[in-house]
């Protein structure tokens, strides 16, 4: 009720300060004489409401305003609906904003959802409600309360050229796909008799490739671990971006959010960066290990121009596709009061920095990344990039070139920790990591080294101890397992205490400590796991990251990471109300987003990253014959080598095994 009296309360204060416009200030006569035809109307309203006061709006009993809901919707739909005819040459069509009136402090901001006709502008509404807060409260407040950014009709803007461009290539895929399909259901009974284009775009094919199923063991060239361990760094990542877009929704209980911070299980969101150290350590160890084997099988020669290309050819298809939909479908796609204002980034950065996403430059070219979360694929190129003068010096040096990356990566750890102490950057746990010092060092190259480096270092040690069989006591097992685990619990909860309100903020000192440590102790703690799985001291965690259950999402991965923002931002912007927030509310919402980006994924999988990926392999030279899946490529006694997830390609993707050695093979020169 409150809000209905207040809304009628602008309303009205709109047209009786429209009555004091001069006609001077209108661009013509016309919209004067129409403003002046609702004269009656403000004057009732006037006689109605000019005893009005404070009291009678009952603003402290706002909805759940003393439980931190800071922002009360109104009703969108009911708003933007609004399309009337008044007369042959006027019509009033309902616009919607949200008014942001500052409190207390700067970041403390109560957002009214209001409704006016389209003909005003958020100009017109700032100064009304400055009026508004002059007559309720007697301030002055000189501040913008609306922007046009934040106003919304049920018009939408005609699609433009690149618009068109991206549905007609969609729809191309898709047309091309299906085609495929029927020639291949109805003409070839034989698979192997399959047309090199038809099993190219074939989504029977590519499907079959996606679900088949590969038991563990049955190759020694596959670490099985690995595909758990993708699985649910994946589900950490989209699990940690839920949280960050719906607390920028709004929430009833925002209250409650604070005291959130406080509980432990906030620690596996507050610090699901980890996962994409994961990803870091899982791409420099995969890149050794096939490419060490691939050197000694052409004595040290490796085409490293076919190799960049080769693997820019594989990542770039995905993430053009990304850019397109994210930047000119992804605003069609829903509606909703906050609909352009919940977002991981801005759609116009696409449209400003888009080149730089396709150089993989974006993590130090701009500050305004398209698709914020691509930063990852810019460092683990620029890391791909140096990576033939590692694997050169580590088939020359061999142990004398692992001691000097060994430490390299100590002097660039030391180098993370000099910078935060000299720039005095804080904990990003303290004021987050969308500060530009946090900005600096989050999507920095060199300060995700670390774990990239070491997981080379740890694909090098199973490469020269491939032969050799290890027998560790038990006593042993348990304790790597205790350090492992230590050093995993440690780096997630060691600033539980600091995170509480009452203690006081991190020193510099302890705050650098944390940050360059934990980025050597995780990856440090993964060598473990995957030698333990490896080499059957697994035992359960064995059994459940090497599941066959993990093949088909893994091999999804890279399509449900890059397009994981797209359902989210949709869910989230669609929101009409106020949400409550609780772990288990969030988990139902991550649960569903996370099933729709499962099947967005399959579909980009099965129309873009499957078809060029055969496409590249087919075209690259130096093409052979792959040997058959349960055929090792080494002597049996060799530890397995990951072979779903070939090394040129960031690891969040996985291939089918049949392409692994092909791949492999065309990055070095016979």
């Amino acid at each position: 009720m409150d809000i209905t009296i207040g809304t009628l309360l602008l309303f009205g204060l709109t047209l009786v300060n429209s009555l004091q416009l001069d006609p001077a200030d209108l661009v013509s006569m016309k919209d004067y004489q129409r403003i002046m035809e609702f004269r009656p109307l403000a004057v009732e309203f006037s006689q109605h409401f000019r005893n009005i006061t404070q009291e009678d709006l009952d603003l402290e009993s706002t909805r759940l305003l003393l439980y931190g809901n800071l922002i009360d919707m109104g009703n969108y739909d009911e708003c933007v609906g609004i399309n009337k005819a008044i007369s042959d040459n006027y019509n009033i069509q309902g616009k919607y904003c949200r008014a942001k009136l500052t409190l207390v402090a700067p970041t403390t901001k109560l957002q009214v959802g209001i409704c006016l006709p389209a003909s005003c502008s958020a100009a017109n509404m700032n100064t009304f409600l400055k009026q508004l807060i002059k007559k309720l409260i007697g301030l002055n407040i000189n501040t913008q309360f609306v922007s046009e950014d934040a106003c919304r009709t049920s018009d939408r803007e005609p699609f433009d050229g690149l618009t068109i461009f991206t549905i007609v290539l969609l729809s191309v895929l898709g047309a091309v796909a299906v085609l495929a399909t029927i020639c291949d259901y109805f003409l070839f009974e034989d698979q192997k008799q399959l047309p090199f284009l038809v099993k190219a775009f074939s989504i029977r094919a590519n499907s079959r490739t996606l679900f088949r199923l590969v038991e563990p063991n049955s190759n020694p060239n596959v670490i099985d671990c690995l595909h758990g361990m993708r699985c649910l760094s994946l589900i950490w990542v989209v699990f940690g971006h839920q949280y960050l877009l719906v607390i920028q929704a709004p929430i009833m209980n925002m209250l409650n959010f604070y005291y959130w911070v406080e509980k432990p299980f906030t620690n596996f969101i507050s610090h699901a960066v980890f996962s994409v150290d994961t990803f870091l350590f899982l791409s420099g160890l995969l890149l050794v290990v096939i490419s060490m084997r691939s050197l000694e099988r052409t004595k040290g020669r490796l085409n490293i121009p076919l190799m960049y290309l080769h693997r820019y050819l594989r990542l770039t298809p995905i993430v053009a596709v990304a850019i397109l939909i994210y930047m000119k479908l992804l605003p069609y796609l829903g509606d909703g009061p906050m609909f352009n204002s919940i977002h991981f980034d801005d759609y116009s950065r696409c449209e400003r920095t888009w080149f730089w996403s396709l150089l993989y430059l974006q993590n130090y070219a701009t500050a305004e990344l398209c698709l914020n979360h691509t930063w990852y694929l810019a460092v683990d190129m620029q890391l791909y990039i140096l990576s033939p003068i590692f694997l050169l010096t580590l088939y020359k040096w061999g142990k004398k070139a692992a001691a000097g990356i060994f430490v390299f990566m100590l002097l660039l750890s030391a180098c993370l920790f000099s910078t935060m102490m000299t720039n005095k950057y804080p904990s990003y746990l303290e004021h987050g990591i969308i500060g530009i010092g946090q900005r600096k060092l989050y999507f920095a190259t060199h300060r995700h080294a670390a774990p990239w480096l070491i997981g080379a270092l740890f694909g090098y040690f199973l490469h020269v101890n491939r032969h050799k069989n290890f027998q560790l006591s038990r006593i042993m097992i348990w304790l790597g397992w205790l350090i492992s685990l230590t050093l995993i619990f440690t780096s997630i909860f060691a600033l539980h205490a600091s995170a509480q309100w009452s203690a006081p903020n991190l020193t510099l000192l302890e705050a650098a400590s944390y940050y360059t440590l934990s980025r050597i102790a995780w990856p440090l703690a993964l060598c473990w796991v995957v030698f333990a799985c490896m080499r059957g001291y697994g035992g359960l965690a064995n059994s459940f990251l090497s599941s066959p259950m993990w093949q088909p999402l893994s091999k999804l991965s890279y399509c449900a990471y890059i397009f994981h923002i797209v359902i989210q931002q949709t869910n989230v912007g669609r929101i009409r109300t106020s949400i409550y927030f609780s772990d288990y509310d969030l988990m139902l919402i991550f649960w569903g987003a996370f099933g729709f980006t499962v099947i967005l994924s399959y579909v980009m999988y099965i129309i873009v990253e499957a078809p060029f990926g055969v496409l590249e392999t087919m075209l690259m030279p130096n093409r052979r014959t792959p040997p058959k899946a349960n055929t090792p490529v080494e002597s049996p006694d060799v530890p397995p080598v990951e072979a779903t997830l070939e090394a040129p390609k960031t690891n969040l993707a996985t291939l089918e095994e049949q392409h692994m050695e092909e791949h492999t093979s065309s990055t070095v020169a016979n």
